[in-house]
């Protein structure tokens, strides 16, 4: 798994910086590279959090692109006709916490969901608000929490302004597995 990975990142639509610090892993850290590679970051219940870094296994913008994804297409799923939907999208003072937000944004927009994202970072429960002050269909906190600064996280909420429970947060889940390729991501 790993080493066919690595060369699907390796040979695939990354970005360059992306490329060059898989190849010096590669060359100076091959454990850390096989940990980064040997599995999926899970999507769990409420979203997902880890180590950021490039690889399947951390977060990174392509494993934040393909989340959103499988939000977005569970979205759809959940709202049926419902049009148009919203989105509302925060971020805190971590590491890439705005960068991977704007990914967020961005690929919700491609999916023609309208977003709501906040021009600067904000504490966890504005997500929250703002889903239920905009009537938003969902929300996403960039957030790792009370994790280690090398961590970053995505949180999900639903309509109601609280993290997604059952049925939706199995769903979510079920949606952001089918994600394989980066070409699945609009």
């Amino acid at each position: 798994m790993t080493a066919v990975a690595v060369q699907n990142w390796l040979q695939g639509p990354f970005d360059e910086a992306t490329k060059r610090e898989i190849e010096k892993l590669q060359g100076e850290n091959p454990d850390l590279l096989q940990d980064a590679f040997y599995t999926t970051l899970s999507f769990g219940t409420a979203g997902m959090r880890g180590l950021m870094g490039v690889g399947t296994n951390r977060m990174n913008e392509y494993t934040i692109r393909g989340a959103t994804q499988g939000l977005a297409n569970y979205m759809k799923l959940a709202y049926g006709d419902k049009k148009p939907l919203h989105i509302a999208v925060g971020y805190d003072s971590r590491h890439h916490s705005k960068e991977f937000a704007v990914t967020v944004a961005r690929v919700m927009a491609a999916n023609g969901i309208g977003t709501y994202i906040f021009k600067h970072l904000r504490p966890t429960p504005l997500v929250s608000f703002l889903c239920r002050y905009k009537k938003c269909d969902a929300g996403v906190m960039i957030t790792a929490s009370h994790n280690p600064p090398d961590y970053n996280g995505y949180k999900v909420y639903w309509n109601d302004g609280g993290q997604v429970l059952p049925p939706h947060d199995k769903g979510i889940m079920e949606e952001v597995a089918k994600i394989k390729e980066l070409a699945e991501v609009q």
